[in-house]
């Protein structure tokens, strides 16, 4: 079920300033940038010249989860994501092992990808993301 880390989610108050860090000083190549309405976000997807990405993650929203993030902790990580295989089985069998969701079913990401949060308080503060293509 699970295939590997896709990415690392950076929560940044403003997306232009995080590019000029990661992509033009540490020379990471951005890959897209995009706006994911359902999460009220506009996203930047940089390569990290492996298979696990940084995501710089912007609120387009004052509502959005990650304004709210940015509110209480400050820019910074947000969140890990699991590349997986079966979201919704997978979603289950964490549920029944008794991790508390965030959604009771995927939600669509960047690119049209289902996407589940598993709640921090379940994981040691840790946001998880499960990501399938």
């Amino acid at each position: 079920m699970f295939v590997g880390v896709d990415h690392i989610g950076i929560a940044v108050k403003t997306l232009d300033e995080a590019l000029e860090i990661f992509e033009k000083k540490l020379g990471l190549k951005l890959e897209k940038t995009r706006v994911v309405e359902e999460q009220k976000v506009r996203v930047a997807v940089l390569s990290t010249g492996g298979e696990t990405k940084i995501e710089l993650l912007e609120a387009i929203s004052p509502d959005s989860p990650v304004a709210k993030f940015l509110e209480k902790k400050g820019e910074g990580i947000h969140h890990i994501a699991l590349k997986v295989k079966g979201i919704e089985n997978l979603m289950l069998k964490m549920k029944d092992r008794g991790l508390r969701l965030v959604n009771e079913t995927p939600r669509t990401g960047i690119d049209g990808a289902k996407i589940a949060f598993i709640h921090p308080k379940s994981t040691k503060n840790v946001l998880i993301e499960f990501y399938e293509e």
